[in-house]
């Protein structure tokens, strides 16, 4: 027996003015795709915005059904849209706010995460990932593999 750790690199950055210019322009989608959230039940609203490789932004934001669980988050709405693309996914952005109207921690869930682990498979690249952790507070990690490290995958 042996032991192993996993290391994950991540940028924390404290305020909106911190991110450069391409960063804010995806945060700024995503939050205005959260107001497209159909959230009557959780009162929890999601939105995810994408940059493709053509510079293109796609955005989603989580729609709930009353017959749980056949409604699909954010991040899920915004990639497969993408998959209708003809250019890879290249960066995407995700925030939520509470039934407060705050901005709070937005980590996608396992199936989110898988699905952005096989969008770069598709894209054969690691793709960069800004999260909000709450306010205006971000996190930005690269690869899906650093939010999923033991993924499901197809040997």
């Amino acid at each position: 027996m042996h032991k192993s750790s996993i290391t994950i690199d991540f940028e924390l950055f404290d305020s909106l003015e911190q991110l450069n210019e391409a960063d804010l322009e995806l945060v700024i989608a995503a939050r205005k795709a959260c107001e497209k959230s159909y959230s009557p039940y959780s009162h929890f609203s999601v939105g995810a915005a994408v940059r493709l490789e053509n510079g293109k932004i796609i955005t989603g934001a989580n729609q709930e059904n009353v017959a749980f669980p056949s409604g699909l988050c954010a991040e899920r709405v915004a990639l497969f849209a993408c998959g209708m693309e003809d250019a890879n996914v290249e960066q995407m952005a995700v925030v939520a706010r509470d039934k407060y109207g705050e901005w709070v921690e937005a980590f996608p869930c396992g199936a989110c995460r898988q699905v952005m682990l096989q969008m770069e498979s598709r894209a054969c690249k690691r793709l960069c990932f800004i999260i909000s952790i709450g306010g205006d507070k971000f996190m930005k990690i690269t690869g899906a593999d650093s939010l999923l490290p033991f993924a499901f995958s197809k040997f």
